[in-house]
C-alpha cells in the first residue's frame, strides 16, 4: 500500500530584481500555492485552484502585482 501524496513542488523563477520560489501542494481536491522571494523568504502572495495551474497562476498574478509596486533601493 503507498503513502498519500500532497503532490507537494516547488521552483524558483527570476522576476528582476528578485528571486521567488513557487510552492504548490494539493489538499482534498484543491490546490494551494505559496509565492515568496527568496531572500528574505517574506510570503508575497498566495493563491487556489481546482488544479495546479490555476492555483499557480493566482498566485503569481498577485505576486507580481506587489513586486511591482516594491520600491528597491540601491
Amino acid at each position: 500500500m503507498s503513502e498519500p501524496t500532497n503532490e507537494y513542488q516547488e521552483r524558483r523563477e527570476s522576476r528582476p530584481p528578485f528571486e521567488i520560489r513557487i510552492s504548490s501542494y494539493r489538499s482534498g481536491d484543491k490546490f494551494f500555492c505559496k509565492v515568496d522571494n527568496v531572500s528574505p523568504g517574506a510570503c508575497v502572495a498566495r493563491g487556489e485552484g481546482a488544479t495546479r495551474e490555476e492555483a499557480e497562476a493566482a498566485a503569481i498574478a498577485e505576486a507580481d502585482k506587489a513586486l511591482k509596486a516594491t520600491r528597491v533601493l540601491g
